[in-house]
């Protein structure tokens, strides 16, 4: 067939089109571009052709699957090797487990949040309390830790922990992998989840998690290990480490682990020491020496092998490492504290001092790690106790029945404030209640001291009006027993209608005697008359500047100058140092200075206040030099700048002696209350001795050293 085609332009090509029947019968048309046809024409835009699309994901894994799939038994494969799965499926395997490993452990340490509350043993420490010299005298507190900043713990030290529980502390990542792997192993395999901690692990289990083995337990201490790492410098988490991990005889931190098993601080340590208290952190009831041979042996093993191990990572020479061939055997026991017996009186005092001055709150003093350096002396607090003791003693022997309520309260305050030692009563954890620090019972003739500095510094009023009338120490008054007391209108005349009289001990008359000598014999009745001259708002004034509470004090009548005012022995023994301290007055301490983990606290000065001129002062202790050589007129030749007086009360309940030696003052008490019934005093029926041999003056030359 041939076509005839019209005559085009030469610049226009044409498509034939050829139209084929199928077998079905039904017509297709195909296009073919002629292949001869010219260049398009200059200016005309051809359409760019479309990129080839890449393979959808569901394209490759619908190729892939059929490979990864398992097909068993597998064709082509003879044997067991038919059930077998390819390399292709083992790498298939791998690679999405380690693909999910990764997402959750991703997952998990992203939603692992370091806790903000510490558990209780993390931050709890002990306080502990120190005598003047610096040496140990108590600690109170559940737990016995104290912090130590990384500085002070020697280098060698925190090598030899490093050297026996975790080399690599300040290479790794917070976490051992093979360790955490073996851990799990054990769990799953043996049942055992011993093992595969790195410091910081530890760390984490000591301040955040609880000692729980578990697997659990186990993944939250590597995600929490592993964010405190990328946090906290390797210094802090070792200080954390070394003050929190427990070394067994009750202890947590090297500190308390070098006092309880070498009696010294962590900074006093030797390497060798050292090497054997990191041996602990294994499991302090294996390793310590002092609980059974087995355990001897076990720790000598175990330190050796530390110091070798030193040697092996560079931290220590070989010639070093000769050096420590014999094992530096502990303490057998661990230092302890005397508690529970007159160091709790003190510890008591020195606490309630400590928070005030301080301005700590008992929460805060609750959490502990302070160190509390105490004003109390050692050797004055053993010789008071020694003289209380034999006196109790003595009077259980001698008074059996009114014996078991008789008290003792003692107290000596320097000059400067400092409380140096008192006796709180025979044993805290029977009576807690503080003998030495007790206001029950009145001062009696032993506050005539406070009357008679009043009225040197003040002067008399005989009349209302009018200037105030000079008082010396030879001025005269009326001595004689059952004299009224007078005021300037005539009698005093008591709230019953009953005229007031002053009485002394024993009903004795002495005539006109002067101020200086009626102090040096206790004669009662001039200073009744003298409180009222010169005026019992300023008596009262000097005794509380000199050192008395103001709360002790009872109504302003006459009676308060015979010692109505009821202060309890370290007041009484303050007053007295004020005297002895040219009549300047500080308000007694029990702390020389707090400290917190090494870090000083800050305490408020005590007070200190000019309570009498030094002339008046001095006045008053020329008189009480006086009494003390008066009474004791063989013991004074050889002391003589030693000051002392006695004080009785008219109803018998109290027996005084309170005098200064040596710039310390120190008062007794003894007084008879049955604290199952009423804080009453009670009639001392021969309890305190006699005038003659007095029981409260035994024991203050007992504990002066002057018996």
């Amino acid at each position: 067939m041939q076509l005839k085609v019209p005559a085009l332009p030469p610049d226009e090509t044409v498509q034939l089109r050829t139209v084929k029947e199928d077998l079905s019968g039904s017509k297709r048309t195909d296009r073919t571009d002629r292949t001869d046809a010219p260049p398009p024409a200059p200016g005309h835009r051809r359409r760019p052709s479309r990129p080839t699309a890449p393979p959808r994901l569901s394209a490759v894994v619908a190729r892939w699957a059929p490979r990864l799939r398992p097909r068993y038994p597998r064709p082509g494969r003879t044997g067991w090797r038919r059930w077998v799965p390819s390399w292709r499926q083992w790498l298939g395997a791998v690679l999405t487990f380690l693909g999910l490993t990764t997402a959750a452990l991703t997952a998990a340490y992203a939603a692992t949040d370091i806790p903000e509350n510490l558990n209780s043993y993390a931050t709890q420490q002990d306080n502990v309390y120190f005598w003047s010299d610096g040496t140990p005298m108590a600690r109170t507190g559940w737990v016995r830790r104290q912090d130590m900043p990384l500085k002070d713990i020697p280098e060698d030290v925190r090598w030899a922990v490093l050297a026996a529980e975790n080399a690599s502390f300040y290479s790794d990542p917070g976490i051992s992998l093979s360790g955490v792997t073996r851990a799990v192993w054990r769990t799953f395999g043996e049942g055992d989840t011993q093992g595969g901690s790195t410091i910081t692990q530890q760390y984490v289990k000591n301040v955040y998690l609880n000692q729980d083995r578990s697997v659990g337990r186990k993944f939250t201490e590597a995600m929490l290990a592993l964010k405190l790492d990328n946090r906290m410098s390797k210094d802090d988490i070792l200080e954390g480490y070394l003050n929190t991990s427990w070394f067994g005889r009750g202890t947590y931190g090297m500190q308390r682990a070098a006092q309880a098993y070498y009696g010294k601080d962590v900074g006093e340590l030797n390497v060798s020491e050292a090497a054997f208290l990191a041996s602990l952190l294994k499991g302090a009831a294996l390793y310590d020496p002092a609980l059974s041979g087995a355990n001897h042996a076990r720790a000598v093993e175990r330190w050796s092998w530390i110091l070798d191990r030193m040697v092996d990572i560079g931290r220590l020479s070989p010639a070093e490492r000769a050096m420590y061939r014999t094992f530096p055997e502990p303490l057998r026991q661990g230092r302890t504290y005397d508690t529970g017996k007159q160091s709790d009186y003190l510890v008591e005092l020195a606490a309630q001092y400590a928070k005030k001055a301080a301005r700590l709150s008992d929460q805060q003093f609750d959490l502990g790690g302070y160190q509390i350096y105490t004003t109390f002396d050692r050797e004055r607090e053993t010789a008071l106790t020694d003289a209380v003791t034999k006196a109790r003693e003595q009077a259980r022997k001698d008074h059996p029945a009114t014996a078991r309520t008789a008290h003792y309260g003692a107290a000596s305050v320097a000059a400067d404030g400092r409380i140096l030692a008192v006796h709180g009563g025979p044993d805290h954890r029977t009576q807690g209640y503080n003998e030495s620090n007790a206001t029950t019972v009145p001062a009696g003739s032993a506050f005539q001291p406070f009357v008679y500095a009043a009225a040197l510094h003040h002067g008399v009023h005989k009349t209302r009006e009018g200037a105030a009338t000079e008082v010396t120490s030879q001025t005269l008054y009326d001595g004689d027993d059952g004299i009224p007391v007078m005021t300037p209108e005539g009698p005093y005349w008591d709230r019953g209608g009953k005229q007031v009289k002053a009485r002394n001990d024993g009903g004795a008359d002495h005539g006109r005697i002067s101020l200086h000598r009626a102090l040096a014999l206790s004669v009662n009745t001039p200073f009744m008359q003298l409180g009222m001259d010169t005026g019992l708002d300023k008596v009262r004034r000097t005794a509380e500047a000199a050192g008395l509470l103001g709360s002790s004090f009872g109504p302003q009548v006459p009676a308060l100058s015979l010692g109505s005012a009821t202060p309890s022995a370290i007041r009484m023994a303050s007053g007295y140092a004020t005297f002895a301290a040219a009549g300047t007055h500080v308000e007694p301490y029990s702390v020389a200075r707090i400290t917190r983990n090494g870090a000083q606290v800050r305490l408020a000065k005590p007070v200190s206040r000019r309570a009498v001129p030094a002339k008046v002062a001095e006045q008053v202790q020329s008189a009480l030099r006086d009494a003390f050589a008066l009474a004791h007129p063989a013991t004074a030749a050889s002391a003589p700048r030693v000051t002392g007086k006695t004080g009785t009360t008219q109803d018998d309940t109290a027996v005084w002696y309170v005098g200064t030696a040596s710039s310390v003052s120190t008062a007794v008490v003894a007084y008879r209350i049955d604290l199952g019934k009423s804080l009453e005093p009670l009639p001392l029926k021969g309890v305190a001795g006699t005038p003659a041999d007095s029981v409260p003056y035994d024991i203050w030359a007992g504990a002066l050293g002057l018996d």
